[in-house]
């Protein structure tokens, strides 16, 4: 049974992975994800390497192997399921989810994680639209782009929300935004950095640096 620290480190790797396109994940990254020194990082990477999970070269960084790819993908499911199991059952909110599902995602087996998800419904993503990976490690391909690309006139649907801080989470639903909400582009100035748009419950002006961090679909397509 891999230790919590092993866990946490290939899921960090995994998701500096993806959000680089695949580039391996470097010492000051995981160092700045983790919160520990990079001599620590340094020390766990070659005890990763040794252990067929991730592929280390000094300088240059590190990458999962299919073993480890297999690992990280299952940390995620536990994480994501959890997550929605406690919005859904016990009514926590958005911004509350993703410290509880931190704590809890180490210590949950995979045969209570295949409960949740059967009792859930087998659903397809987390209470912040991130897709919750099947049993088997694949994933639901979603067609999204960034809010920040749409043009106006541009009807969308939220569908994922990248920056996952409490924060950040707190000022969209102060917006009127929460996943699944349907809403128009009425503006997109590059010029001002800004993006506006129309919501049910009116209008709404963002950052673009914020517009960026939210991945919609087109609306009649949800």
């Amino acid at each position: 049974m891999p230790s919590l620290t092993v866990e946490n480190y290939v899921k960090a790797i995994y998701q500096i992975g993806i959000s680089q396109a695949g580039k391996p994940a470097a010492t000051g990254q995981l160092a700045a994800a983790l919160g520990v020194s990079p001599g620590s990082v340094t020390s766990m990477l070659k005890t990763l390497s040794e252990s067929g999970l991730a592929t280390y070269t000094p300088y240059e960084g590190v990458s999962l192997t299919v073993a480890g790819v297999a690992l990280a993908l299952r940390v995620i499911r536990r994480h994501r399921l959890i997550e929605l199991f406690l919005a859904k059952t016990l009514d926590l909110n958005w911004d509350e989810v993703h410290e509880e599902a931190e704590h809890m995602e180490h210590a949950v087996s995979d045969l209570l994680v295949d409960r949740i998800d059967s009792f859930l419904g087998h659903p397809h993503v987390d209470p912040h639209g991130d897709p919750i990976p099947r049993a088997d490690g694949s994933l639901e391909p979603a067609d999204v782009r960034p809010l920040a690309a749409c043009s106006p006139g541009d009807e969308f649907r939220l569908a994922r929300v990248v920056d996952q801080s409490p924060q950040f989470l707190r000022y969209l639903t102060e917006a009127g935004l929460s996943l699944g909400t349907a809403g128009r582009v009425t503006a997109n100035r590059a010029e001002a950095g800004t993006v506006t748009i129309a919501l049910t419950s009116g209008e709404a002006t963002l950052a673009r640096e914020a517009a960026e961090k939210l991945l919609v679909s087109a609306a009649s397509g949800a």
